[in-house]
């Protein structure tokens, strides 16, 4: 996976729109501590010690569109009592939604109440109604919706199972959302995917792929197989399964096949995660990025969710540090052009983390090396060092050197824990490197003193500062070599 792919479809997401239909509910999350056992049953007592209400179901959808800086327009429908009005109020206060809440007579607001001590639920109490809508509001909801439609790229559906979708209108809104021209990314229920019939992209668990599929669902065959035949007999594009620790697999009906792995990531709570898929998934496919990149991005906003407590969302900065968290334990992503460390470190300029630079030629790396390297992560908080080239190193050190090619001494630095992103160079000297990554801490050995440092009075000149490294004695690549020819000189 491409770090600086991913960082750029993170960047992207603000240029689509979505409309997001579903059924909106009401999570409230009440807070406190058990100390003991209740004298009238065997059941923990909660020490309530505070309350939280959020948006819930495709109303947590919406909010994961937010976190991502999208923008959206969002159509459901209420009751009309309290819990509608504070569904109206937490809509109304977030930026870049537009909302169309069309208020039921008779239809109680679905409420989700969840009882939480010590990181765990204890309990969820369910207040709701699932009723299918009457024709009059299915007709309301739909003209709300088609209204909406304008200026969207993709429809999003979040089905609950709770009645806004059903009766048809989940079939009549992707027609309509065809006929615009946009793609339709489903959260579905049920076993009959039928009704999402010219969907862009479905995004069940393995569960309930199992179940609409009427096949197993256990491992990468199993459910690339359960995905084709719910393509190939329920009319869908596109199918991106969910897996829980294992990641997700997206299949495609042009056969098209991938396995995205999940991050080792403790889990606390997986309410909501779905939610934060099907919404990453339509901000990203609004954007104009590719199914398997918007996948990749979806893959991790959902390992950032699951390790929160209730119905949490993905924010940008969330993502961007997933990235460089995954991108720093793959070796082989450190290694890159000037252009992109110097990307990478005004990025991290930008996320408040001090970037350091360090430079050599690191040919046969000896304890001397790992110590100056060591020292310069420790003066700040993300580490570049520019590697002289095969040819540079010639110039240097002579026809003989360098004893390891570039790739292997690379390979070689970019394992070690202490180095966050590493830049070959042809020139002599670093100096154009370090023009264009602009460190604040520049860190050179101590056998040089500050105005021999190369770079160094460019650092200074903006605010930077040189370190001048201690020297472990009795570490040369020199002497290595002359050891190794059999000279036991030093």
């Amino acid at each position: 996976m491409s770090g600086e792919r991913l960082h750029a479809a993170l960047a992207s997401l603000s240029q689509g729109r979505v409309l997001c239909v579903g059924d909106v509910m009401l999570d409230r999350f009440v807070y406190g501590g058990v100390n003991r056992i209740s004298p009238e049953a065997p059941i923990p007592v909660l020490k309530v010690d505070h309350e939280a209400a959020m948006l819930g179901g495709a109303g947590n959808v919406v909010r994961n569109m937010a976190a991502l800086g999208a923008r959206s327009s969002f159509v459901s429908v209420i009751g009309i009592d309290a819990a509608g009005t504070e569904i109206e109020r937490l809509l109304g206060a977030m930026q870049n939604v537009e909302a169309s809440l069309l208020p039921v007579r008779g239809r109680s607001t679905t409420i989700k109440t969840r009882y939480i001590a010590a990181g765990q639920q204890l309990l969820r109490a369910d207040r709701e109604s699932d009723d299918t809508l009457q024709e009059s509001a299915r007709e309301s909801l739909l003209a709300r919706a088609l209204a909406a439609l304008d200026g969207c790229q993709v429809l999003a559906l979040s089905d609950y199972g709770k009645g806004v979708l059903g009766e048809g209108v989940a079939p009549s809104l992707i027609a309509a959302a065809r006929q615009h021209g946009c793609m339709v990314v489903i959260d579905p229920k049920g076993s009959d995917y039928s009704r999402y019939r010219g969907a862009s992209l479905v995004t069940p668990n393995a569960r309930e792929l199992a179940q609409a599929s009427g096949l197993p669902a256990t491992n990468d065959e199993e459910i690339v197989a359960a995905a084709r035949k719910l393509i190939e007999a329920c009319g869908i594009e596109a199918v991106l399964a969910t897996r829980s620790g294992e990641g997700m697999s997206l299949i495609e009906r042009s056969g098209r096949v991938a396995h995205v792995r999940a991050q080792a990531r403790e889990v606390f709570d997986v309410a909501g995660a779905g939610d934060t898929v099907v919404a990453s998934m339509a901000v990203a496919l609004a954007a104009g990025i590719d199914l398997e990149l918007a996948a990749q991005l979806a893959n991790l906003a959902a390992g950032i969710v699951v390790g929160k407590i209730g119905t949490a969302v993905a924010s940008i900065e969330e993502l961007h540090a997933a990235i460089e968290q995954q991108n720093l334990a793959m070796p082989s992503l450190k290694v890159m052009t000037a252009d992109q460390a110097a990307a990478r470190a005004s990025r991290w300029r930008d996320q408040g983390l001090s970037v350091g630079f360090t430079n050599g030629c690191f040919d046969l790396l000896h304890p001397g090396h790992v110590s100056l390297l060591r020292q310069a992560r420790a003066a700040c908080d993300r580490l570049i060092v520019g590697l002289n080239s095969d040819a540079s190193v010639k110039r240097l050190k002579g026809s003989a050197r360098p004893v390891q090619n570039e790739g292997a001494r690379a390979a070689v630095l970019a394992s070690l824990a202490d180095v966050d992103a590493l830049v070959i160079f042809a020139q002599d000297t670093p100096e154009q490197l370090i023009a264009a990554v602009r460190p604040q801490i520049l860190v050179k050995g101590a056998d040089y003193t500050e105005d021999q440092v190369v770079g160094g009075a460019l650092v200074k000149s903006y605010g930077g500062r040189v370190v001048l490294a201690e020297l472990a004695p009795g570490h040369s690549t020199s002497g290595t070599i002359r050891r190794l020819a059999g000279n036991t000189g030093p």
